[in-house]
């Protein structure tokens, strides 16, 4: 199977495309943006999509590569998940959404567009105040366009509380 990853983590791309190889596929790799053209002239099986990748995100990549690759598998990778981009993820055509740190397994059974199994979340592992109000305050600024100075507004809090809540990593 080929599969070709995108992410800016050095050190992530290179342990994945080593253990990828090694597990028996086809690895293209890039850790700088690429254009469209490039990644569709690759017909590779399966995309891993970075969402933050450098100064774009790889979400841009999605519609075009389903549009034209329908059969491959797309899927992002995130350390900063949230419901929002997740759902605009699978929304552009995305197969799967998957958060940093991830197991070696259950990456190889996205690819292989495997089911994972549905885990119930123990009491201890159930969202906490502040991770409700990063989703909320994540997906309302995703509803305006990223404009910041409307989603203080429509959150009732100053615009610079709202910065410094979005400077923050996800609790």
């Amino acid at each position: 199977m080929h599969i070709v990853i995108l992410d800016d983590d050095g050190t992530l791309l290179r342990t994945l495309t080593r253990r990828l190889i090694a597990s028996g596929h086809q690895v293209s790799s890039f850790a700088t943006p690429v254009a469209i053209g490039e990644l569709l002239a690759l017909k590779a099986d399966c995309y891993v999509l970075d969402l933050r990748f450098g100064a774009q995100s790889g979400l841009a990549y999605v519609p075009q590569l389903r549009q034209q690759l329908p059969q491959s598998r797309i899927l992002v990778m995130t350390g900063y998940a949230s419901i929002a981009t997740a759902v605009q993820a699978v929304k552009s055509g995305a197969d799967d959404y998957l958060t940093k740190p991830m197991d070696f397994s259950m990456l190889l059974a996205a690819i292989q567009g495997e089911e994972q199994p549905e885990q119930e979340l123990a009491d201890d592992e159930l969202l906490s105040t502040d991770q409700v109000e990063w989703e909320h305050i994540q997906r309302v600024l995703q509803q305006q366009d990223g404009n910041i100075s409307q989603t203080a507004k429509l959150l009732g809090m100053h615009r610079r509380t709202l910065q410094r809540k979005l400077s923050k990593h996800r609790p």
